[in-house]
């Protein structure tokens, strides 16, 4: 039997349709209810769904009345606040493309942004780091919006194409560059499958994630996931620790906790015990959950941790749940209403066999293109599959084992990083010849990134550090750097990226 997954199609987005309108459907049958709590040690402050509705509609007309047209682009300079998802969700309402962007990138990161997106408008934060454009409408002015008197009855949401733009989100390249990856307004049609699947959620569920407001998992996994069935987000206050975090669960009556495995490990490594009498189950996603951890949460708490697998350019569709438990250390199966394969040189590999996971090209939730590059397009589909680039083996019952990546990718705490793009950051810095970057594991499922360099003589590990910060947002930073005198190659002269963890050794204060 071949490695392929087909359950049937989902049900057709509706037509016409609207990512926001959609998120926003359940304000009008609870618009009373709290649809979201930013916790803090000493209480929360609550968002009720008709407060939430009037902001973002406030937000919607806000950019209307500012001149912006469907399908304007409008990037997001933005921090770690509730702005940031009613931003979001107003320009969508209103029909523009947001670009949500991390708050870390440093000014050479997002102007390379602006260069490659143009867009019409800047959404900013005076406090984030942004070079000047002549669309920049800054975050008092936005906030001005929010009450601004729209009668959720009155607005006109954008309703069109389910398959039109909705937002981009930039990830990083295999080239080095990092691409922007234009998803549908149908994403979010899509993201009922993880609902079901992964979350098992239900209207009175009470969702903690770890995350911050600003990271692409939040605010799917924790904000509009939860909207969009009526259910109430919880998420930690800028002031709150993750050590903190064990006792919001229990205080806040959380019944599922979302976060990425390190996350997990924090926790547990200073709560091995955790009062959390609400609590259903937990959700992983960013990069491989351990099995060690799972199993160490599960004795802290009493619950599991459902795992699921996905990427920038498509939601997870590959998860574990409550009514589909992962069988060792799989991932799970794949999401009823996905198509799934493992594929082999010459098409889908038989069971057992190792080979790419790849997703059919018709699936709701797969990205519309990189933009501007339509090569890197084409590069990712093999006839009607996207290939991930990951590897994996399906079981003769569709459950997939996550084998590693087949190119050099690197994980920074959930985010992925190419190695090219680091290095060609750093190097011109003065007194590095030649650079190579690759993770590197410190301590049994901690990774970092290592930088090694070759030159004249060993360079400053300080002022190294003041450089990358310069510029690379802080998860694509090396936090080791290593001289050697010659870096590894081939024959031919090329890097054996590789082959550079041979040459790192664990020091007492890395680990």
């Amino acid at each position: 039997m071949l490695s392929v997954f087909d359950h049937g199609p989902p049900p057709p987005c509706p037509a016409p349709f609207n990512l926001a309108a959609y998120v926003l459907g359940a304000a009008r049958d609870v618009p009373d209810k709290t649809a979201l709590s930013i916790l803090s040690l000493s209480g929360s402050q609550d968002w009720t769904y008709a407060q939430l509705e009037q902001a973002v509609l406030g937000v919607a007309q806000g950019l209307r009345d500012q001149g912006l047209a469907p399908g304007a682009r409008v990037l997001m300079r933005l921090g770690n606040s509730v702005d940031f998802p009613i931003v979001y969700l107003g320009a969508i309402a209103a029909g523009l493309v947001p670009v949500p962007t991390s708050s870390q990138l440093t000014e050479p990161e997002v102007a390379a942004i602006l260069s490659d997106l143009e867009p019409q408008a800047v959404l900013r934060d005076p406090a984030i780091a942004c070079p000047d454009h002549s669309g920049t409408v800054l975050l008092e002015k936005v906030k001005t919006f929010f009450d601004n008197p729209v009668e959720a009855g009155t607005f006109a949401f954008d309703m069109a194409d389910p398959d039109r733009i909705a937002y981009i989100i930039y990830t990083s390249g295999t080239s080095g560059k990092p691409r922007a990856v234009a998803h549908a307004h149908r994403a979010i049609w899509a993201r009922r499958m993880m609902m079901r699947d992964w979350y098992a959620l239900k209207p009175d569920d009470r969702m903690l994630h770890a995350g911050a407001f600003n990271w692409t998992y939040t605010l799917g996994t924790g904000l509009m996931d939860p909207w969009t069935l009526g259910a109430t987000a919880l998420i930690p206050g800028s002031d709150v620790a993750l050590h903190d975090l064990s006792d919001l669960i229990a205080v806040h009556r959380a019944t599922i906790f979302a976060a990425a495995p390190g996350v997990y490990r924090k926790i547990l490594s200073e709560t091995p015990v955790i009062v959390a009498p609400d609590l259903r189950h937990g959700l992983s996603a960013g990069e491989k959950l351990p099995q060690r951890v799972r199993e160490a949460w599960h004795v802290a708490t009493g619950t599991q941790v459902y795992e699921a697998y996905g990427m920038s350019e498509c939601s997870t569709f590959i998860s574990s749940g409550p009514a589909r438990p992962a069988r060792g250390d799989a991932l799970g199966t794949p999401q009823v209403g996905r198509c799934v394969a493992i594929m082999g040189d010459d098409g889908p590999a038989p069971q057992g066999q190792e080979g790419t996971i790849a997703i059919r090209r018709d699936d709701p939730g797969l990205m519309l293109e990189y933009v501007n590059a339509p090569e890197d397009t084409a590069a990712r589909f093999h006839g009607d599959w996207f290939m991930t680039g990951d590897q994996g083996a399906m079981a003769v019952d569709g459950q997939i084992t996550y084998l590693g990546r087949a190119d050099d990718m690197m994980n920074a705490g959930g985010y992925r990083v190419s190695p090219l793009e680091v290095e060609a950051a750093l190097s011109d810095m003065p007194g590095i010849d030649a650079i190579g970057v690759i993770d590197v594991e410190v301590k049994q499922d901690v990774r970092l990134i290592a930088a090694f360099y070759t030159g004249p003589k060993r360079l400053d590990d300080a002022a190294l550090d003041r450089y990358a910060r310069s510029k690379l947002a802080r998860y694509k930073q090396p936090r080791a750097f290593v001289h050697l005198p010659q870096l590894p190659t081939g024959a031919n002269g090329k890097l054996l990226r590789r082959a550079l963890r041979a040459y790192y050794e664990v020091s007492d204060d890395q680990a």
